[in-house]
């Protein structure tokens, strides 16, 4: 809906009254055109991101491209240069032929105010966009057929209606590869300054950034693991690792663009919002997360307590804790989050405990099908990666080795097919711990003292080591990332050297 709005295949001098009736100036897209072909300059200065696609007329939105094109080869552009691109241009031809590009520029009145009449111009095609998606929601809302989904309208036209908020209906056209290329060169830059780590947000973990490159926009990421495993500590870890950034890098003095950080949209099925607070403030300030539940704590521990509060005051963290949203919900209100607050992180924790459309409902696998190609539409959508939490099916603990497999996503395949990467934390200080033989007393034989001493070696070999296991990359090579966990303070961290010494590194 939202691309054909602004393809405007009708030229301007069609006779229906329909094409007649759109918001358009058709003299002030050729005033514009006039000042650009005189001062070249006058792109470079322009606040609004005027592209060929805001031109109703389809001869000035193809003088338009052509000028884009020779200025991004850094070629001077006047009539005599476009003179060549348009001597077989039919529609030109009747309105002069070539001639009408040197009486573009005949009377110069475009250079008065070139800012002003490229913002008129693309206020006017939003308009012709909103009117498109209004027509296409008032033909879905006559439709009364039994095959009709209400809420589904609803969803599409709030989509379509962000479209035209953000100015992004041309962003699903086709794209040259010169326009993939630059982009892609932005991200290897980015990668470049930050050290050669990150060439998307941040996950604050230097070993997982190494790995992984950080998290890139329009991905999804699935994080899953057992119970107990850590895997909400870790998302909450990294998103707040990512708002942190965010608002050290701006209080600095880097914009949003430059930053490796981002604002956080954290959808919380789970868990309410203050406790996923409890838990952060408890990484922050080092205090036990249960003691701080249970308020066994110092007037010291309470004034550094109140002192990361005050740190965290700013945190651009949105958490949503609203149960059992169905995808269509959370994708209308990640769409409001990222209008307002400009998001550039979403975490879902966790993915089955979303909600289908009810269409699939009567299929658990069709359902999670569903939901998962929604959160990587979603991505794709906003421009923004997103994290979403999974659990793994009970056949992990059926085997020797506790360590999690992509067979093991829980309830459908399609979590693997649609994650671009697939991480899976595993702990084996949990498992360790679930072995504990009996406790010798002085009465116990040797043989009690020596299993429980061994068990007791073991325990201490692997205590506060978690693996981050990349089973599924698209971007680069799969393996796992061991990291120091600290159960206390629900904190994941990057190992320190001497703890990496005894450990071999995928």
């Amino acid at each position: 809906m939202a691309t054909d709005a602004l393809t405007f295949s009708a030229p301007l001098h069609a006779d229906e009254p329909s094409a007649r009736a759109l918001p358009a100036n058709v003299e002030a897209e050729a005033a514009f055109l006039g000042a650009v072909l005189i001062d070249n300059r006058v792109i470079e200065e322009l606040a609004t991101r005027l592209l060929p696609v805001h031109f109703l007329e389809p001869v000035h939105a193809r003088i338009y491209e052509r000028i884009l094109q020779l200025l991004d080869r850094k070629a001077v552009v006047t009539p005599v240069t476009l003179k060549p691109y348009f001597e077989a241009d039919e529609a030109l031809r009747e309105l002069g032929g070539v001639t009408y590009l040197a009486r573009l520029t005949a009377d110069g009145q475009g250079l008065l105010n070139p800012r002003e009449l490229a913002e008129q111009i693309y206020d006017l095609a939003l308009l012709r966009e909103l009117i498109a998606v209004g027509r296409g929601l008032v033909a879905g809302a006559m439709d009364t057929s039994e095959s009709v989904e209400p809420l589904a309208q609803i969803e599409a036209a709030e989509a379509a209606l962000y479209s035209v908020a953000e100015g992004a209906a041309s962003a699903s056209e086709a794209q040259s590869f010169a326009v993939s290329t630059r982009t892609a060169l932005g991200m290897i830059e980015q990668a470049l300054l930050s050290g050669g780590h990150v060439s998307g947000t941040t996950t604050g973990l230097t070993s997982v950034n190494e790995k992984i490159g950080g998290l890139h926009d329009s991905d999804l990421l699935i994080l899953a693991g057992r119970p107990g495993m850590g895997k909400t500590s870790l998302a909450t870890n990294i998103a707040f690792n990512a708002a942190d950034r965010l608002r050290r890098d701006l209080a600095d003095g880097i914009t949003s663009k430059d930053s490796v950080g981002a604002a956080v949209a954290f959808f919380s099925l789970e868990m309410s919002a203050d406790q996923l607070a409890t838990r952060i403030l408890a990484e922050q300030s080092g205090i036990s997360s249960e003691m701080l539940r249970m308020g066994k704590i110092s007037r010291d521990d309470f004034q550094q307590l109140s002192y990361a509060s005050q740190r965290l005051a700013e945190l651009p963290l949105y958490i949503d804790d609203t149960p059992a949203l169905s995808i269509a919900a959370l994708r209308a209100r990640a769409r409001r989050l990222k209008r307002r607050f400009d998001i550039g992180l979403i975490v879902v924790d966790y993915l089955q405990l979303l909600q289908g459309s009810g269409r699939a409902t009567d299929n658990r696998v069709n359902e999670i099908s569903e939901i998962s190609r929604g959160l990587k539409t979603l991505a794709k959508e906003l421009g923004v990666p997103v994290l979403a939490l999974s659990q793994l099916s009970r056949a992990v603990e059926q085997r020797e080795d506790k360590r999690p497999q992509l067979s093991d996503l829980r309830e459908s395949g399609s979590i693997e097919q649609d994650a671009d990467i697939v991480l899976f934390v595993y702990r084996e200080d949990y498992y360790v711990a679930a072995k504990e033989p009996k406790r010798p007393t002085e009465t116990d034989d040797a043989k009690t003292h020596e299993v429980h001493a061994a068990w007791a070696a073991e325990m201490e070999r692997v205590y506060g080591i978690a693996e981050l296991i990349v089973a599924k990359q698209r971007h680069g090579a799969t393996g796992k990332v061991r990291l120091r966990f600290e159960p206390r303070i629900t904190r994941f961290s990057d190992l320190a050297d001497d703890a990496l010494a005894g450990h071999s590194y995928d």
